[in-house]
């Protein structure tokens, strides 16, 4: 079976937690543990605050697109941005890298990303803005495919 939602809000940072919840929300229907829950959570959290911060430098005037879709007993979420893009991906998936320090930025988010996920896809080009593809097989259903 699949089921498949998507939103599509506005790059300003508040959006941020309605980001969280609607997912947490549209996911909860294969009952995840608590602790896939708040790993979900983040994840969508750490790919919107980038859109937000780094796709659109803060301005409010874009849009940030989440699609998610629940297929069997896994997870597969997308978060995506037209923004300015990524120059170097491999560069910027290194633990502690931020291209603004000037905000004081951890430069872990896609560390976190893909620490939470089964398998993250980052797709991004200057100008043409970023999209980010990530899967996630529950816990208490992997035990059922191996």
């Amino acid at each position: 079976m699949k089921n498949e939602m998507s939103v599509e809000f506005s790059s300003v940072s508040e959006n941020e937690a309605f980001a969280r919840v609607a997912v947490g929300a549209f996911v909860t229907q294969l009952d995840p543990t608590m602790e896939e829950l708040t790993e979900i959570k983040t994840v969508v959290s750490e790919a919107v605050t980038n859109a937000i911060i780094h796709g659109y430098n803060n301005e409010p005037n874009h849009k940030v697109l989440i699609v998610c879709k629940l297929i069997e007993d896994e997870i597969e979420l997308t978060i995506q941005d037209n923004g300015i893009g990524i120059m170097d991906v491999q560069e910027a998936r290194q633990p502690l890298y931020t291209s603004k320090p000037e905000l004081e930025r951890s430069g872990m988010g896609f560390t976190i990303i893909e620490n939470f996920m089964d398998s993250v896809e980052v797709i991004s080009s200057p100008e043409h803005g970023t999209t980010v593809h990530m899967r996630k097989q529950l816990a208490k259903n992997k035990l059922a495919y191996q």
